[in-house]
């Protein structure tokens, strides 16, 4: 299990390894928050949201909690190249979503919706 500032040393550099484009109009940077961040949309401990690209009066920003990783690590029985993959793969997630805001587009959101959506109906894949 890592620990938060293993997890955060491992996420910065990581964001360093992104090109410089990528953080175009994020003035509110990348944060790697202490809590665990349960979907409300699904039964305790059954999802959690890892990341979050965030677009309000407060800028443009990445989220990504560490709780919720902590507990899926937990629940999965993580190695650290598990931990490394998951950090890496949300945090791109989480760019993508800021690199298509600035283009006005929303083809992630929606693929996002779709699997949740695909999810809570029990399937593996959306259709």
């Amino acid at each position: 299990m890592l620990t938060f500032d293993e997890a955060g040393e491992l996420l910065d550099a990581m964001a360093e390894e992104f090109p410089p484009e990528f953080y175009a109009e994020l003035n509110g940077g990348i944060s790697l928050l202490p809590e665990a961040k349960p979907d409300p949309d699904f039964p305790p401990g059954e999802m959690y949201i890892l990341g979050e690209y965030c677009d309000d009066m407060m800028g443009r920003y990445i989220l990504l909690y560490y709780g919720s990783f902590a507990a899926l690590a937990r629940q999965e029985d993580w190695s650290g190249e598990d931990w490394e993959e998951e950090l890496y793969a949300t945090l791109a997630h989480e760019f993508t979503h800021h690199m298509e805001g600035l283009a006005g587009e929303r083809g992630l959101e929606r693929r996002d919706e779709a699997m949740l959506d695909a999810w809570r109906a029990g399937e593996d894949e959306p259709e």
